[in-house]
């Protein structure tokens, strides 16, 4: 199964795509999409829109696990990464590529077991299950591995739960 994972934003949209087979996990690719502060926002969707689908014509994932927003702070940034997530989610749709998404409660438990681990740990572990030289940059990479990799230890036993 191959799996990509995306970490939503519309500055630094984190993605990682996997395969996973027989519990074996090959790393196919990791990057970012990024778009330039001082760039109107409409055409910074736009930019995302148009590398998540090249990314996503390239790779064919079977899958695409994406992290559930929660905010309680910014409202301003949660509605802009809230649209950027809408265009990343229309990309997989329109691919007729499966919905998965995960708090970070839930990444933090499958990776290290913990609901309450720091990034660090989540990090250093995803490196580790991947078998990456180092920990990928920026962290928005690396959070995107670890939700590939969340999906990839949640798809048997609860496919259904994630799906949306």
């Amino acid at each position: 199964m191959r799996i990509i994972g995306i970490d939503p934003g519309y500055a630094i949209v984190g993605f990682g795509v996997i395969e996973y087979e027989r519990s074996q996990f090959s790393v196919i690719d990791y990057g970012a999409v990024t778009t330039a502060a001082e760039t109107d926002f409409n055409t910074r969707l736009k930019e995302i829109y148009d590398d998540v689908c090249y990314i996503m014509d390239k790779y064919k994932p079977d899958a695409m696990a994406i992290e559930r927003l929660y905010f309680t702070t910014n409202q301003k940034t949660a509605i802009a990464v809230a649209e950027a997530r809408g265009i990343v989610l229309l990309a997989a749709r329109q691919r007729d590529i499966g919905i998965y998404e995960y708090t970070p409660l839930q990444v933090k438990n499958s990776i290290t077991g913990y609901g309450k681990a720091v990034k660090k740990q989540v990090q250093e572990l995803t490196k580790n299950i991947l078998k990456l030289p180092e920990i990928p940059k920026p962290d928005d990479t690396a959070d995107a591995l670890a939700i590939a990799v969340c999906h990839a230890h949640s798809y048997n036993s609860r496919l259904s739960d994630y799906r949306i």
